[in-house]
Order: structure tokens, then C-alpha cells, then sequence
């Protein structure tokens, strides 16, 4: 089916979202909870775009194409949705997240550099129960990713969303930690997480727990 995205005319496959059409147009569009190894979820509204005949923004991950619809990528309430999430998701974390994170990316390149909201944040709660994997709750986002990568990708079911609002996170083994749950130590949630919430320990500074993370194997690579 035929589509214009950004005023450029492109060709797109029955199925495709509204974000694989932007993609294929060159256009960038911001998101948070989307891996294209994963199905949709359009759980961050990070994606928010204009779409000829709609009253209001649409996830572009979750929005399929229609035979010629219009979109704009660059539509001001659009990016308004956008910077708003990540100054709210920036709000609750304890410290801003590192250069390198896909958070701290999209925020530079939506140009949010902090959030207007002071308020309760997460406190600092390092689990390192796990030889090779540490997880920062702290740093968590409830964007679902290490979840469904888990899931989705290499079916461990190890890892589970817990909580609700502020206080939603997500938790190993009903709680009880990687240990003592179905993990196979793949890294696939390490590899996905926006924020470095969960990531390898070999990748930590030994600021974390003051002093350098034990020696371990690096992760096997995902299948």
C-alpha cells in the first residue's frame, strides 16, 4: 500500500505500523518501550504522530497503515506527548541516566535536558544477587522490555512486571531474585533495557557496591 510520511510517498507491506513506515521514510521517531524483536506494546506513548482524519496523536508503533494515509512525524502535539513522557519518566529516577542509555538519548534528541515536576523518586536499590547480571531498580522505567525479551525472545519467563503507578517495577523469581529464578543468564533483558536497569556487572563501575564487580564469563550470546 501506498503512504506519505513527512510529505515523502512511500511503499509499505499489509501490516506495517505506522512506525515501520516512518522508518522506511528516513523519519525519526522517538520511543521508549519498542523492540523490533518484540511485538508492539505502546505502553510509553513516546511515539506519538499526526495522522490526517485523527483528532489526536496515535502510537506509531500500534497504529497500522491505511492505503493512503498522511503522516507527520514532526507535529507539535505530537512532540509535546513526547518530551512530557520523558520529563515524567526523568522526574522519578534518583540521578539522570547515563550518556549512553537509550533514555538519555531520546531525551537529548527531543532536547529535554531535565523535568519541570520535583517530587518523590525511586530510592536506590541495587540487587547483585546474580553473578552476571545487576539490576538497579531504581533506574527502572516500567517500560516492559526485559520482560518480554525474556518472554517473547528467549521464552525464560524469568523476570515479571510487579506493582502499580509509582511503585511499579519488575521482579525475578516472584521476588526472590535471578537466583532462585528461571534465568539462564542469555542477557537478553541486559541487551534491551533503555535505562541500564538491568545490565551486565562486568559493564559497572565499582561504584555500584564499592569496589569492582567479581570476576565472571561474559554472557553467552543470545539465540
Amino acid at each position: 500500500m501506498q503512504l506519505t510520511v513527512d510529505g515523502l510517498q512511500v511503499q509499505v507491506a499489509d501490516g506495517a505500523t505506522v512506525l515501520d513506515a516512518a522508518r522506511q521514510a528516513g523519519a525519526w521517531v522517538p520511543t521508549l518501550c519498542f523492540d523490533e524483536r518484540q511485538a508492539p506494546f505502546g505502553a510509553c506513548r513516546a511515539c506519538m504522530v499526526a495522522v490526517d482524519g485523527t483528532p489526536k496523536p496515535v502510537p506509531a508503533c500500534t497504529t497500522l497503515c491505511r492505503e493512503g494515509m498522511v503522516i507527520d512525524t514532526n507535529d507539535p502535539a505530537s512532540r509535546r506527548v513526547a518530551r512530557t513522557v520523558v520529563e515524567l519518566v526523568l522526574s522519578e529516577l534518583p540521578s539522570a541516566p547515563a550518556p549512553h542509555t537509550e533514555l538519555a538519548q531520546v531525551a537529548a534528541r527531543l532536547g529535554v535536558s531535565g523535568s519541570r515536576w520535583s517530587g518523590a523518586v525511586h530510592p536506590v536499590d541495587h540487587d547483585l544477587r546474580h553473578p552476571y547480571l545487576a539490576f538497579q531498580h531504581e533506574l527502572c522505567i516500567s517500560c516492559g522490555r526485559c520482560v518480554r525479551a525474556c518472554d517473547e525472545v528467549q521464552g525464560a519467563f524469568a523476570l515479571t512486571a510487579v506493582g502499580r503507578g509509582f511503585e511499579a517495577n519488575v521482579a525475578a523469581g516472584i521476588g526472590s531474585g535471578f537466583l532462585e529464578s528461571s534465568c539462564v543468564s542469555c542477557g537478553a533483558c541486559a541487551d534491551t533495557c533503555p535505562t541500564d536497569a538491568i545490565t551486565e556487572r562486568l559493564l559497572l563501575d565499582g561504584s555500584i557496591n564499592g569496589g569492582p564487580p567479581p570476576e565472571a564469563p561474559r554472557l553467552r550470546e543470545r539465540r
